[in-house]
């Protein structure tokens, strides 16, 4: 299950942060998502080591926690997409797809022409696709 979903500007700055447990966990969340931002920095920085190839987006298992699993997607334009997850049996292939259907419903949202470049994503249209697609990712991880 998803817990959490995170875009992070290129400056690292949040663009959108949401939690999808009780109130409580929230807080560590966040934290979980700024620590993972170390771990983004120091693959893209140093490809040889983890990457397979220069033109990969998916980062990958980021690090796994004793409750979560996080992974990474890092976009053309240096900005972040942060999952974390209680599942700890994922397959890369449904995260692959999972961050390809939210790299598309982030494109939609950025290209809103009232949107400004670099501010928190605030479209509730983007927020109902995401949930869509949390939810969506549950019942295929599931199956």
């Amino acid at each position: 299950m998803i817990v959490c979903i995170a875009v992070v500007g290129h400056q690292n700055n949040p663009l959108y942060i949401q939690s999808f447990t009780e109130a409580d966990d929230a807080l560590k969340l966040h934290h979980i998502v700024h620590c993972s931002l170390d771990v983004v920095d120091e693959r893209v920085n140093n490809p040889k080591k983890s990457a397979p190839t220069l033109n990969e987006t998916f980062l990958g298992l980021l690090y796994p926690t004793e409750n979560y699993k996080v992974y990474g997607y890092l976009t053309n334009t240096k900005v972040k997409f942060i999952m974390v997850t209680t599942d700890l049996d994922v397959r890369d292939a449904d995260v692959r797809n999972f961050f390809r259907r939210f790299h598309a419903a982030y494109v939609d949202a950025v290209s809103n022409p009232f949107h400004v470049p670099g501010k928190k994503i605030t479209s509730r249209t983007f927020a109902e696709r995401v949930s869509t697609i949390v939810k969506s990712f549950g019942l295929n991880s599931a199956g």
